[in-house]
């Protein structure tokens, strides 16, 4: 097939001109940038809040996380590229709905492993989570 015998195949009230215009105005169009709703945003977590429930809780004693002071323990991963990752504690698909349920009572989820089930609630866990998930 030759390179004009490509063109035959579309319908002739739409010339070659008027099909690259489509094209174009269809690349050009997702180029669009919008920024991206944080993620915390979509679950009714406050990063602020969580800030402050981080050092409440002693999050630090276990993980290290940028920004908290004396959050330089060795036992959990640190926290500080959070929102990076892909999995919860090798088990969970890292999403806000599963990252709450982790914070919440993570012995039912991995019965054992060095994480605390430190009572916290729903509102408490989102918060922490939205702290997690922030922009940096």
């Amino acid at each position: 097939m030759t390179p004009n015998q490509g063109w035959k195949r579309f319908p002739r009230r739409l010339g070659p001109a008027t099909v690259l215009a489509l094209a174009s105005a269809a690349m050009l169009g997702a180029c669009v940038r919008r920024p991206a709703e944080p993620t915390w945003a979509k679950f009714g977590g406050d990063p602020g809040r969580g800030a402050v429930l981080v050092g409440r809780f002693s999050c630090g004693a276990c993980h290290q996380i940028a920004g908290v002071q004396n959050a330089n323990g060795q036992v959990g991963p640190p926290l500080s590229t959070f929102a990076s990752r892909t999995m919860i504690a090798g088990v969970l698909p890292n999403t806000p709905e599963n990252l709450v349920r982790w914070l919440r009572h993570p012995q039912s989820i991995v019965p054992g492993n060095a994480m605390p089930d430190v009572g916290l609630s729903d509102l408490q866990a989102r918060d922490i989570a939205a702290y997690l998930y922030r922009d940096r």
